[in-house]
């Protein structure tokens, strides 16, 4: 049985009732909702619409066969931006004040052949909390004994070319979700540091029939339905999930695993050395803060410290309250992790796992200096507000 883990206050605990509180008055002070707006709502419409137009046309057996692979690429990767903009605001009650909002939103999660359940778990709840924390954030441990993230992890010969076959790896994320992930993840006893063990009976029955809705809809309808072969339609699937799981994998990993970001273990008593919004600091990053195009389609997750600080405030807010964040973590002396584009940021996660695929003893060194630095903070500013917790 593991140990249970521990956030630990440290002198610098004050940060997140500081920024907390800065936040809540930016949107008191303007009268705004942390929910969607209109700009939001017209968003997900977008992608929603989109994904609709999309299978309708390819269902319509109206385009020869090149087009149709090409709409389903397409809709593949509305499918991922329909995860990001639509059914992570919903499943982190972030759209809407009204919980059978979000709880309808957060089901757009089936439309990529996932299951918002799980989802909720896995992420919400574990990442959120244990974020890179090996043995306990189980989205750094992307595909065991193959992709080395964990410092601790046991060197292999293959490791040292990780950084040319991770890459790949991402764009299986998705198949491996529609029919692996969802149902090992659903009957583990324990995920990360959460007992997983019992589940209403109703999410049994939710698992299996959307799962089987899926199926029919993407494999089982297309056969029936398109003037295709068996192995063409197979193709078109496959080339739909292979982009899903490459835009997907690539905005995740982005946002924990690049240089700079930490990897911490616990004490032997089941302690991190920080408060849980300054590990959070410590172990998420930014990139292409700037772009409208990112931050349109990403979904607010290129703006992922802001989201792991405020889950339940809309993505739409997120540009504003940046400087806010950015401003108290310098006040705080504590980090603010960010690439200025996509495309440095992918260079720095292929950097990390050539890093990590070529010296354990420096990452592992680098790893304990910083868990050191944390037991044993230097003075910091003090804050201009601070409040309770």
């Amino acid at each position: 049985m593991r140990t249970p883990l521990k956030f630990k206050d440290t002198s610098r605990s004050q940060f997140y009732p500081t920024v907390r509180k800065r936040v809540d008055a930016y949107f008191t002070e303007r009268s705004l909702s942390p929910h969607a707006n209109g700009a939001m709502w017209a968003k997900a419409s977008f992608f929603l619409v989109g994904y609709t137009v999309l299978y309708v046309l390819i269902m319509s057996n109206q385009f020869t066969l090149l087009p149709m692979l090409g709409m389903a690429i397409v809709l593949g990767m509305f499918a991922a931006f329909i995860g990001f903009n639509v059914s992570h605001d919903g499943l982190h009650g972030a759209f809407s004040a009204h919980s059978w909002v979000n709880r309808l939103l957060g089901n757009s999660f089936y439309l990529l052949g996932a299951n918002p359940y799980i989802w909720k778990i896995t992420h919400n709840v574990v990442h959120h909390t244990y974020t890179n924390i090996p043995g306990h954030d189980e989205d750094i441990d992307l595909a065991p004994g193959l992709v080395r993230l964990d410092p601790g992890e046991e060197l292999q010969p293959w490791h040292r070319y990780q950084q040319w076959y991770t890459f790949p790896l991402y764009a299986l994320a998705s198949l491996s979700w529609v029919f692996r992930k969802d149902y090992v993840k659903f009957f583990k006893s324990q995920i990360g540091h959460h007992d997983n063990s019992t589940h209403p009976r109703s999410e049994y029955i939710k698992l299996f029939a959307s799962k089987a809705i899926y199926y029919f809809f993407f494999l089982v309808l297309p056969f029936l339905v398109l003037d295709l072969a068996w192995w063409q339609i197979l193709i078109g699937f496959v080339l739909m999930h292979l982009a899903e799981g490459l835009v997907l994998g690539l905005v995740f990993q982005l946002a924990h695993a690049v240089e700079g970001t930490d990897f911490p273990l616990p004490d032997e008593h089941g302690d991190i050395q920080n408060a849980w919004a300054i590990h959070q600091m410590h172990t998420t990053a930014n990139f292409a803060p700037r772009s409208a195009m990112a931050a349109f389609l990403c979904g607010g997750l290129n703006r992922q410290i802001e989201h792991h600080l405020f889950p339940k405030v809309c993505h739409i807010h997120y540009p504003a309250i940046t400087n806010i964040v950015k401003s108290t973590a310098h006040e705080f002396g504590l980090p603010y992790i960010e690439n200025q584009s996509f495309g440095s940021a992918l260079s720095s996660h292929f950097r990390l796992l050539q890093k990590l695929g070529r010296q354990p003893d420096a990452v592992t060194v680098s790893a304990k200096a910083h868990s050191m630095a944390r037991q044993n903070p230097t003075p910091t500013a003090k804050p201009i507000l601070s409040s309770s917790r």
